[in-house]
């Protein structure tokens, strides 16, 4: 296997530096002139001034302006962040060790960096607070659903987390809070095929064999809400909002189904009320059974008016 490059520029705000490879032929004579085609977002103006300023370089070091293009190399660079919203909840750790880490995700905060949300995530946070420039997540949560995230500590080791999420060899639980219906049998088991297609925000249920399984499990009900345990087989996107939403009986707070609505990134009223609660593997590394609960629980269930009202 070829060895990935180390970058020559440090991280920044525990972000490693976007790196791009150039294409092996083309008509540009200088770096610039094909930075200008290859990043239309960017304008040209701003790839100029980060070439003025040495903020892109090269295995040799800084290019600048004049810099000619060169096939097959490869450049790094810092991307600009966006304005974000910031978001007021902690990121809290549950267990720590040698090679591995469980957090305990707040609502509204996302798992990576993506889009709108770079510094204001799970990732970045813990990087830069814990100083672990190497953390990554072996699996992911909605940036709307709370819980327990598992981040690798130890590069070496990382694959044989990822896999054993990968292989479907962990437990999940989650709790949520939806209408209660005495009609609706509990518990049931729900299956269906989910497809999420690029540049749509939203997955849907759709006609073909299944690749989506659920099991429901009311815990208890009071005053027209039910407190459930969903306990998925699979992990398909937005697949316990679409199960639930497909039983008549969506999740509170839940802004995609049964219908998308648009929500400001500054609005923490009414987070959904879903909650990664339970964690349980084998341990790849150790062989030992491991077992992690979230300290969270689901506001809407304690003190709805409260949860209503938001932070």
């Amino acid at each position: 296997m070829r060895r990935k490059l180390r970058p020559p520029l440090p991280p920044r705000h525990g972000l490693d530096p976007a790196r791009l490879k150039m294409p092996a032929e083309g008509p540009w004579t200088t770096l610039r002139e094909h930075l200008v085609e290859r990043l239309p977002r960017v304008t040209p103006e701003r790839i100029e001034e980060m070439l003025r300023e040495e903020r892109i370089v090269g295995l040799d070091g800084p290019l600048g302006v004049d810099s000619p293009f060169v096939p097959d190399s490869f450049i790094w660079f810092h991307r600009d962040l966006p304005d974000e919203v910031d978001v007021p909840f902690d990121v809290s750790v549950v267990h720590r060790d040698e090679h591995f880490l469980i957090a305990d995700k707040p609502h509204f905060l996302a798992t990576i960096p993506r889009g709108q949300h770079i510094l204001q995530t799970a990732l970045v946070r813990l990087r830069r607070e814990l100083d672990l420039p190497t953390l990554v997540p072996a699996h992911r949560l909605d940036r709307v659903t709370a819980g327990l995230i598992l981040f690798v500590i130890t590069p070496e080791v990382r694959g044989k987390y990822q896999t054993m999420f990968r292989d479907r060899l962990v437990h999940k639980e989650y709790e949520a809070i939806a209408r209660y219906d005495p009609d609706i049998a509990m518990p049931r088991e729900i299956s269906s095929r989910i497809v999420k297609e690029r540049g749509v925000i939203a997955a849907q249920e759709v006609d073909g064999p299944p690749n989506a399984e659920t099991r429901v499990e009311l815990i208890e009900h009071r005053d027209g809400l039910g407190r459930y345990r969903l306990l998925p087989a699979t992990g398909r996107t937005h697949q316990l909002r679409l199960h639930m939403s497909g039983l008549g009986l969506p999740i509170l707070g839940d802004d995609f189904y049964p219908e998308l609505t648009e929500t400001p990134l500054d609005d923490f009223t009414e987070p959904l009320q879903l909650l990664a609660k339970v964690l349980e593997f084998t341990d790849p590394v150790t062989g030992e059974r491991r077992r992690f609960e979230s300290g969270q629980t689901l506001e809407a269930w304690t003190d709805l008016d409260a949860w209503r009202r938001g932070p």
